[in-house]
């Protein structure tokens, strides 16, 4: 009889919050998505120390910036950045993750999300939003995988390399 064990993260994978010092290769890891998909409605490849200056505006507002590491090499990185600028929506944070693509499919997404998940409840955050160009069936499965629930879908929002681009909602309350 085969045993099937449950896919987890390297046992040399460390989540920690990002640094100045990642900005590099966080720039590196979302440029291949900037350049060569519809994930992101991003079109300019993004400097690193622009990537700082962006990690540094969420760490300000004291939301969680975390990066993956596999042997000491960022692999991927999620963050909570504010929904909406109105005070109201103040409890309310829309999540983003992003894995080298190399590393895409092997296990770091889910206990990536789960630590930025732990982080902004830390935070006092009531409801995460997430945002997927669609079609992501990876992206939508490590949605709902961690509980989140889709809410809506716009068509045809984004336009990128000559296509539209629908974006689907997916919200979690704390």
């Amino acid at each position: 009889m085969e045993s099937r064990v449950a896919r987890s993260e390297p046992a040399s994978t460390l989540i920690r919050a990002a640094t100045r010092a990642d900005a590099t290769t966080i720039a590196a890891i979302y440029n291949h998505y900037v350049l060569e998909t519809v994930v992101t409605f991003e079109e300019v490849a993004v400097g690193a120390e622009e990537m700082a200056t962006r990690v540094d505006d969420v760490q300000a507002r004291g939301l969680p910036w975390l990066v993956s590491a596999c042997d000491g090499i960022v692999v991927g990185y999620a963050y909570a950045g504010p929904w909406k600028a109105r005070s109201a929506y103040r409890h309310t944070v829309e999540s983003t993750i992003y894995l080298a693509p190399e590393r895409a499919g092997r296990g770091f997404g889910r206990p990536l999300y789960r630590a930025l998940l732990h982080a902004v409840r830390a935070c006092g955050t009531h409801a995460v939003i997430g945002g997927i160009a669609l079609p992501n069936a990876a992206s939508v499965a490590l949605h709902e995988k961690a509980g989140f629930q889709a809410i809506g879908r716009f068509s045809e929002v984004g336009r990128k390399f000559d296509r539209w681009v629908d974006v689907g909602y997916w919200q979690l309350v704390l």
